[in-house]
């Protein structure tokens, strides 16, 4: 079984990147925050793992999870 592999939206110099764990290189370099979260939604739905989404310094802001989790999390944001 090979481990997951969940899939940041980052900063990068030309806008904003989505980038899968554990990757040396960006997947897609969109313009806008907005955009690279449609992109990684969309891939991280037909993978089932989770999104993670960063702020313009770096750190995390958000996280959706798109998997089988055997005791997901009682949260009401969505």
């Amino acid at each position: 079984m090979s481990k997951k592999k969940d899939i940041h939206v980052v900063p990068h110099d030309n806008g904003w990147a989505t980038k899968r764990e554990g990757a040396s290189r960006a997947g897609v370099v969109v313009d806008t925050q907005r955009e690279a979260i449609e992109r990684a939604k969309g891939q991280a739905q037909r993978e089932r793992v989770e999104v993670v989404i960063h702020r313009p310094d770096g750190r995390i802001r958000d996280s959706d999870s798109y998997g089988r989790d055997p005791h997901p999390p009682k949260d009401e944001k969505h």
